[in-house]
């Protein structure tokens, strides 16, 4: 009889456990995402070679790790692009960007070259020997790709864009705000770009609203920009006094803020964009990523924690937040999450409408690759 009761107590408290969870999450949210641990992690280092063009000798340019993915889908199959560090770059490795395709979003084919990486260009001074990081990418109606990502030369991130046609070959076109104020932000740091786009089909389309496209962007805080060509972006000004800021840092100087930290939070450190954000029927569904302070944050998590939570903003106003997730959706909790480069990290990137699922793609401890699926 006591084993009876036992097994009943377990199972009330497994359905109290699992009710708590889902009663924390907002109508409006895009959950829950289940992790397929069948397949994760989906990629981990390799020591694949190519013949760097700066170096002029082979690298073994995803040895290290791989991670924080971005994703989209081409001709009924999920493609990744994804950063890979190799050992002999700075202290963490030299970044790049690799390609990877799949048929079910779950197992994944490498192509043999990183499809992004520091050259013999006008962008070495800015790329070398950092790298190129964190990609993030929509599409317009043309079909052509916008891939956002961060341009590290060791001391300084820059948010950059590069465009293509077919995911394999890109065109770089340097700093987002390489335009805006004559060009006074190229050396203000500044990344993670998530582009406002709506699902058409199966793809992510970048779209306007109120004449502009919008980008989400920042780390320390959420700022905001705009565009007429998702090439070049112009930061939003902060227009009140009282609320002007400079971080001398990072060279925050005024630019309006969507939101920011929150003490006693899983949010309580920073906050940095996660994948394009989705306009849907009740807003803009944007998905951060945050850390936990281990002064201010939220005790019930470990100091340091990397993990996810999710906004929504006014479609017809995306400088207007009107709710935001209490806790976090998606927090690292399995072996690949929380050993790595940096422990206990979900740093989500790619996300994708593919096969009437959602597919969440996301960095696992700055170390390998996982998927997660709604």
């Amino acid at each position: 009889m006591k084993k009876v009761f036992s097994a009943l107590a377990f199972i009330v408290s497994f359905f109290l456990l699992s009710f708590s969870s889902v009663a924390q999450y907002k109508k409006w949210m895009l959950v829950p995402f289940v992790k397929n641990d069948n397949v994760n992690p989906i990629l981990t280092p390799l020591k694949t070679t190519f013949t760097d063009p700066i170096l002029k000798k082979k690298v073994a340019w995803e040895e290290k790790d791989v991670f924080n993915p971005a994703a989209v889908v081409r001709g009924n199959k999920v493609y990744l692009l994804y950063r890979a560090q190799d050992k002999i770059g700075l202290p963490a490795g030299t970044s790049r960007i690799g390609l990877a395709y799949s048929d079910d979003g779950l197992h994944f084919t490498r192509v043999k070259e990183p499809v992004l990486k520091p050259d013999n260009d006008e962008y070495k001074k800015y790329e070398w020997q950092g790298g190129c990081e964190d990609p993030r990418i929509v599409e317009d109606d043309k079909g052509t790709y916008y891939m956002t990502y961060t341009a590290y030369d060791g001391t300084t991130a820059r948010l950059f864009i590069a465009t293509s046609k077919d995911l394999y070959h890109w065109k770089k076109h340097g700093s987002v705000f390489k335009n805006a104020a004559g060009g006074k932000f190229i050396d203000y740091w500044s990344k993670s770009g998530s582009v406002v786009c709506k699902v058409v089909g199966s793809k992510l389309v970048a779209h306007k609203i109120n004449g502009k496209y919008w980008m989400y962007w920042g780390e320390s805080n959420i700022y905001m920009a705009t565009s007429n060509d998702l090439i070049n972006w112009t930061p939003l000004p902060e227009t009140d006094p009282s609320k002007k800021q400079y971080d001398s840092l990072r060279k925050y100087e005024a630019f309006k803020i969507l939101f920011g930290t929150r003490d006693h939070k899983f949010d309580s450190e920073l906050v940095e964009p996660g994948p394009p954000a989705i306009i849907t029927k009740d807003g803009i569904v944007f998905i951060y990523n945050s850390k936990n302070s281990p002064t201010k944050g939220d005790k019930s998590l470990p100091d340091g924690v990397y993990s996810a939570g999710q906004i929504l903003a006014d479609k017809n106003n995306p400088e207007k937040v009107i709710d935001r997730s209490d806790s976090n959706f998606f927090k690292p909790d399995k072996d690949y999450e929380m050993i790595g480069q940096i422990n206990n990290v979900c740093f989500l990137e790619g996300l994708v409408p593919f096969k009437s699922k959602w597919f969440l793609y996301y960095g696992t401890a700055d170390s390998k690759i996982a998927v997660a699926v709604h």
